[in-house]
C-alpha cells in the first residue's frame, strides 16, 4: 500500500509570496482534474501523472478541455476545488449562494454576531423613486434592532440571574438576547461567508446566478467567473444557463398559480405531513435481511409482517443498544422517507437550508403568510413597536414588488415567512434531530423540530425510538432501556 497526500488547499497570498520569490509559474488545481482523469486508461503511477500535468500546463488543459467538453466525463471537474470570500453581500443573496447542495459554507451569524447596520441597497432601486422609501424602512428597521438588543440584553440577564453570576456565561447570554433582535433586521442586511466548492458546482453556480431575479446575485455570479477564469480556464466550459434552465419550471408555476387559487395555510398550525412511506419499520428490516443477498426485498418484507410489533421492536432495541448521539445510522434507515409542508421564518430557514442532503424546495418571503414573534417581545414590551415597523416594511414591500418584482424581498425581516416544503429519509431526519431538537438549537427552528418528531414517531415507532437532540439522548436511552448508555463523552 503507498499513500501520498497528493494536496490541499492553499492561500492565495501565499502563492502570490512563492511566485514572487521563485519566479513566475501557472499554479493551478487543473493539474489535478488532467491527472486524475488519465489514471482510467494510463498505466502510469498518479504520482507520475500529477508531475506530468504540471510539467506541461498547457497540454493538461488541452486534455481537461477533450475529456470534459467531447467525452462529456464533468465529474473530472470535482478535483479542482476552489475557495471564496464572500463579504458585503445581503443575506437575501447570500440565500442563493447557500441554495446548492454539494457545497462546504461557514456563515456570519447573526445570532453569535452584534449587527453594524450595514446593509445592500440593490442596484435596480438606485435611480428609482422608491429607493428614499426603502432606505427610511431599513433606517427604522435597524435603529429598533439595537433598542431591542438593549432592552433584551438587560431582560436576559435579569430572567437568569444565577447564570449571570458568572462572566464566563455573558457571551451566551448576550447571544439569546442577539438571537431575537435579529427578527427585525431586514434581508438586505450585509454577511460574509467562506465558501468551498469543486469546479463542477461552481459552473452549475454561474448558470444559475446568470438568471437570477436579482442583479446583485448576477454580480456575484460575474465577479466569481472573473476571478477563475484565467486561473482555470479548461474545466469552466458551461457558465451561461441553457434554454432549459432560463425556464426550469417557472412559466409551469405561474401558469398553475393563475389556474389554482386556495387560501393560504396557517403557519401557527404548524408543519403537516404530506407523504411518508408506510410500513417503514418493516421496509428497514427487510433491506437489513436483503443486504446479506439471502433473499429478495419483497419475500422478506413479506416475512417481517407476519411478525408482532414487540418482535420487530426488540430486534431495533438489541440494533441500537450500542449507538451514540455522534453515531450515524447506517443507509438502510435511506429508504423510508417523509415530505411536510410549513410556513417557517427567515431566521429559522436559516437553520433549515444547512440541512442540504435532504430536497428542499422554498417559495418566496410572502408578508401575507404573517410574521414569527419571538415571545421576549411581549416580555420587554417590544412587541407593539415592531409590529408597527412590520407593517410600515409590508407597506414598503407593496410599494416595490409591482415595478420590481423579486427586488421587493430586501426589506423583509427576519421574522417575515416563506413556504417550505422539505423531504427527508429517515437517517438524514436522525441528524437533523441531534442538531436541532438540542438544548443548544435556536428556539424557532427547534419549535419546528420538535412537531415534526411528534408527526413522524408515530409512523416510525421502532425506528425512531431514539429521536432526539443530543441533549436529550442519555435521557432517551435510559427510558428505553432502563439504564444509561456506556459510550457517552
Amino acid at each position: 500500500m503507498d499513500v501520498k497526500l497528493a494536496g490541499f488547499n492553499l492561500d492565495c497570498d501565499i502563492m502570490d509570496e512563492l511566485n514572487a520569490a521563485a519566479g513566475p509559474r501557472i499554479l493551478t488545481p487543473e493539474t489535478f482534474s488532467a491527472a486524475y482523469a488519465r489514471i482510467s486508461r494510463s498505466a502510469k503511477d498518479v504520482t507520475l501523472l500529477r508531475r506530468d500535468a504540471c510539467r506541461d500546463v498547457e497540454k493538461a488543459r488541452n486534455s481537461n478541455q477533450h475529456i470534459i467538453f467531447e467525452m462529456g466525463h464533468h465529474s473530472v471537474a470535482e478535483h479542482a476545488v476552489f475557495n471564496f470570500d464572500i463579504m458585503g453581500v445581503s443575506r437575501l443573496a447570500l440565500e442563493e449562494l447557500e441554495k446548492f447542495r454539494l457545497i462546504s459554507y461557514t456563515e456570519k451569524s447573526q445570532r453569535y454576531v452584534t449587527q453594524s447596520g450595514d446593509f445592500v441597497v440593490p442596484e435596480e432601486l438606485l435611480a428609482t423613486k422608491e429607493r428614499d422609501l426603502f432606505l427610511d424602512t431599513l433606517g427604522r428597521q435597524n435603529t429598533f434592532y439595537f433598542q431591542a438588543f438593549a432592552a433584551l440584553k438587560e431582560y436576559t440577564f435579569a430572567r437568569h440571574r444565577r447564570l449571570a453570576e458568572n462572566a464566563a456565561n455573558h457571551r451566551l447570554l448576550e447571544g439569546w438576547a442577539k438571537e431575537d433582535a435579529r427578527y427585525v433586521l431586514p434581508l438586505a442586511t450585509v454577511g460574509q461567508v467562506g465558501m468551498t466548492i469543486n469546479a463542477r458546482n461552481l459552473e452549475h453556480l454561474f448558470r444559475r446566478f446568470s438568471i437570477s431575479a436579482l442583479a446583485e446575485v448576477r454580480e456575484l455570479g460575474r465577479r466569481m467567473y472573473d476571478l477563475i477564469k484565467d486561473v482555470a480556464p479548461s474545466i469552466i466550459l458551461f457558465p451561461q444557463a441553457s434554454d432549459f434552465e432560463k425556464d426550469a419550471g417557472r412559466e409551469l408555476r405561474a401558469a398553475l398559480a393563475k389556474r389554482c387559487r386556495y387560501p393560504l395555510p396557517s403557519a401557527e398550525a404548524g408543519p403537516v405531513l404530506v407523504d411518508y412511506t408506510p410500513a417503514a419499520d418493516e421496509r428497514i428490516l427487510a433491506a437489513f435481511l436483503t443486504a446479506n443477498g439471502r433473499t429478495g426485498y419483497r419475500s422478506a418484507l413479506k416475512l417481517i409482517r407476519r411478525w408482532s410489533e414487540a418482535e420487530k421492536r426488540s430486534i431495533f432495541k438489541f440494533f441500537f443498544q450500542t449507538l451514540n448521539f455522534y453515531d450515524h445510522v447506517p443507509r438502510e434507515f435511506e429508504l423510508v422517507h417523509f415530505t411536510f409542508q410549513t410556513m417557517l421564518s427567515a431566521s429559522a430557514f436559516a437553520q433549515l437550508k444547512r440541512h442540504r442532503m435532504a430536497t428542499l424546495l422554498a417559495g418566496d418571503y410572502d408578508p401575507d403568510l404573517g410574521n414569527t414573534i419571538p415571545s421576549s417581545f411581549a416580555a420587554t414590551d417590544l412587541k407593539g413597536e415592531f409590529l408597527k415597523i412590520i407593517r410600515q416594511s409590508n407597506r414598503t414591500y407593496r410599494a416595490l414588488q409591482p415595478s420590481l418584482g423579486a427586488v421587493a424581498a430586501y426589506v423583509l425581516t427576519n421574522s417575515h415567512r416563506r413556504p417550505i416544503m422539505m423531504k427527508m429519509n429517515l437517517r438524514e431526519f436522525y441528524h437533523f434531530v441531534r442538531l436541532r431538537d438540542d438544548e443548544h438549537a435556536q428556539w424557532d427552528i427547534r419549535r419546528l423540530t420538535a412537531q415534526l418528531i411528534r408527526l413522524v414517531r408515530p409512523l416510525m415507532p421502532s425506528a425512531g425510538m431514539l429521536l432526539c437532540g443530543k441533549s436529550r439522548f442519555a435521557q432517551t436511552y435510559e427510558n428505553i432501556y432502563k439504564k444509561k448508555p456506556r459510550f457517552l463523552i
